[in-house]
């Protein structure tokens, strides 16, 4: 297979001369008056804040980049507009997306550890560090903060990197749209939803159902969701938000990973099963059947009380997640060592509450604002474990092979400050995490897993913004870290038996330094450098048959550097830059792993750019897309095939229409123009060595929906 490496210092270095070409002739005073109007977001600082003058960095996804023109089922859709983050679609539902920030969360082999998400003040992550994406409502989004770097600790365990989904709310005259979407590789979404604002109440409501028949071999999948949202004002110094969701995913087919072999053979097509006494072989996901079945629901109540400028909000959540997943886990290893079996069914019962407490007072000359709270979570899981045959078929639920509760709780409290004063921006936070597991096993012919760790940190966080002009900011942050093994990562030892309560969280210490400016009234930048000191490190020990057990690695060491850039050129054209470059490497050696390999999962560099047009009237937009990565290790020892870099350009068009009540909107957006044929993400240190996981050549998608406003 050829391979066509990219360049981003040309691409960077072409964009950055076209955005200063048009903003040398700009007024000076632009932070005043700008076009590229600064945003408001609450991350990192928990109060409503400008990020030009936050000292940490943070990008914000509008609602046009998350909903126009996109399929709106996965959050890598936006996400790779961010610099910093890494997040790819894998092309299996079963699994949700990989998402890593600064290389934090690069090792999940399923679902996202290492980086907080949060929706509406909720967290999408349990109490023990795990999340899922597949959880957010994209098609009500009004916003994504996504918060990196030192400023990150403040949330708490395994917060690497903030992802935080901000849904609209129901406001204005009532109105009803629907959607159809449909694409290549039998793709298809229907949504319809209704918002609107009655006697003081905003309602939000909404209902998807998404299919697909897959990319790759063996991945169809079928998601619905549904939400609900209410907002109310009690009195008029007070709000009340009501939210419930839900997701429903059944008979999710897992494709798994391939060899580099069978990649380069055919890159959609699944590994074949070597055992296989049929003729001809079958891939292992199809002999085993592998799936996974998910249904998951929640509520959550958020109050806000305002008391002067001082402010008090509370919130509470609760829910239940209920999963079963067939692994391709051989009946010949399921000997009494391996305990669980190839069948994983749990019933999780969640909740939890934030409270805290703003004050904001004037202090030698500035703004002092002081926030206290302490953040709860629980989670308890019902789990059985099954043998996935039954005599000689393969991929149905046998006989029992575990049986525990498994409970994980954490306690947070924490305080935060920020002094505004002349040109100084001073902010200081401190958080105390505690997390407690413990398992109650009831299955114990094969050993009594039955037991309890506890894991805790203090993690302080301090940064410094100064204000060179009204359009330059300069900035530093450092902070400590924790992360903690997740309730998945303690469930198997490398031996596979028994529950591996040897494992110790990975402390880190970031520093980073940034400058925020405008160039002219009409261009935005904002540049990072960052370094990350971990010890501890969790890393994968064995990874085979859906099965992955961890270790703690010695010291690692992450360097980088993050550049955005957004600019308006005139006559309706603007344009995004945003490139990353990251050293990320283990700084001693463990194993079989010498002192300087590269952390897997994680691109030395990686870049999206965009060139975007609309016309004057918002009738007619269209814009190209370049996204770019560096090869990727898959494995500690960096001994195997990388997954080589790639570029691809993706264009879409759209249109909109209005007509009385009507709102009217199409697009068309077509993904790898190229037909550029890459691996899109890769399973970390995969003991079979089927790292590999291929991203779609060229594909299609396109759209119509309709909006009646009453």
């Amino acid at each position: 297979m050829t391979q066509h490496p990219f360049r981003l210092n040309t691409i960077a270095t072409l964009f950055a001369f076209g955005a200063a070409g048009t903003a040398t002739a700009a007024a000076p005073d632009a932070p005043a008056n700008a076009p590229l109007a600064d945003v408001v977001v609450i991350s990192g600082s928990r109060v409503e804040h400008s990020s030009f003058d936050l000292p940490a960095a943070v990008d914000v996804l509008d609602a046009a980049r998350i909903r126009d023109g996109q399929l709106r089922v996965n959050a890598s859709e936006s996400l790779s507009a961010v610099p910093g983050l890494v997040a790819q679609n894998r092309q299996n539902y079963a699994q949700d997306l990989q998402i890593s920030s600064r290389g934090f969360g690069a090792r999940s082999a399923f679902g996202v550890r290492g980086v907080r998400l949060i929706a509406d003040g909720i967290p999408a992550t349990m109490p023990d560090g795990q999340g899922q994406a597949a959880t957010f409502n994209l098609d009500m989004a009004e916003r994504i903060e996504v918060l990196r770097g030192p400023f990150s600790a403040i949330y708490g365990n395994h917060a690497g990197g903030t992802v935080q989904l901000f849904t609209r709310d129901g406001q204005g005259r009532p109105s009803v749209e629907g959607s159809v979407i449909g694409g290549s590789d039998g793709t298809r979404k229907v949504d319809i939803n209704a918002q609107g604002d009655t006697n003081g109440i905003g309602y939000v409501i909404d209902r998807s159902r998404f299919e697909t028949d897959g990319y790759r071999a063996h991945s169809a999948a079928t998601r619905e969701q549904r939400f609900a949202k209410l907002t109310m004002a009690p009195t008029g110094a007070s709000k009340l938000t009501l939210t419930a969701s839900a997701l429903s995913q059944d008979d999710t087919q897992d494709p798994l990973g391939v060899t580099w072999a069978t990649y380069q053979r055919d890159a959609r097509a699944g590994e074949t099963d070597a055992t296989d006494t049929q003729t001809p072989k079958r891939t292992i996901a199809d002999r085993y059947d592998t799936r996974k079945s998910i249904d998951h629901k929640q509520i959550g109540a958020a109050v806000e009380q305002r008391l002067g400028e001082d402010k008090l909000r509370a919130m509470v959540y609760g829910g239940n997640r209920q999963v079963i997943q067939y692994q391709a886990f051989s009946k010949f290893l399921q000997t009494p060592a391996s305990q669980s079996g190839g069948v994983v069914d749990f019933d999780r019962d969640f909740y939890g509450a934030d409270i805290n407490w703003l004050s904001v007072r004037q202090l030698a000359g500035g703004k002092l604002s002081t926030t206290i709270g302490v953040d709860y979570g629980r989670s308890k899981d019902q789990r059985q474990g099954y043998e996935n045959f039954i005599g000689n078929q393969f991929g149905l639920q046998g006989k029992l092979r575990r049986d525990e509760s498994n409970t994980v709780s954490s306690l947070d409290p924490y305080a935060q400050a920020e002094w505004q004063g002349g040109d100084w921006v001073l902010s200081a936070g401190l958080r105390h995490s505690r997390m407690k597991v413990s398992v109650d096993d009831r299955f114990v012919g094969n050993g009594n897993d039955s037991g309890a760790v506890s894991f805790r940190r203090t993690t302080p966080v301090l940064g410094a913004l100064y204000k060179v002009s009204p359009s330059v900011n300069v900035y530093a942050s450092a902070a400590r870290g924790f992360e903690t093994p997740t309730l998945n990562e303690l469930f198997y030892s490398g031996a596979g038996a028994g529950f591996n309560f040897a494992l110790k969280p990975a402390t880190s210490t970031h520093v980073e330094a940034g400058v925020k400016a405008y160039l002219g009234s009409n261009t935005r930048i904002n540049a990072a450098v960052f370094q990350v000191k971990t010890s501890d490190e969790l890393v994968v020990d064995v990874s085979g048959g859906g099965r992955t057990s961890y270790r703690n690695a010695s010291e690692t060491l992450r360097r980088g550097a993050e550049v955005s850039l957004d600019s308006h050129f005139g006559a309706g054209l603007s344009g995004r830059l945003a490139m990353t470059a990251l050293h990320a490497t283990y700084e001693q050696g463990f194993g079989n792993v010498a002192a300087g390999s590269r952390l897997p999962g994680v691109p030395k560099a990686n870049l999206f750019g965009e060139l975007a047009w609309k016309s004057s009237d918002d009738g007619f937009g269209a814009a190209l897309e370049t996204i770019a990565s560096g090869k990727v290790y898959a494995e500690d020892a960096n001994l195997d095939i990388a997954a080589p870099g790639y570029a691809i350009v993706n264009a879409r068009f759209q249109a909109r229409q209005s007509l009385a009540g009507w709102r009217l909107k199409q697009f068309v957006r077509l993904n790898n123009l190229g037909d550029r044929r890459y691996v899109g993400s890769v399973i970390v240190g995969d003991a079979n060595k089927r790292f590999y996981e291929a991203a779609p050549q060229r594909n299609w998608l396109a759209g119509v929906s309709a909006q009646y406003v009453f």
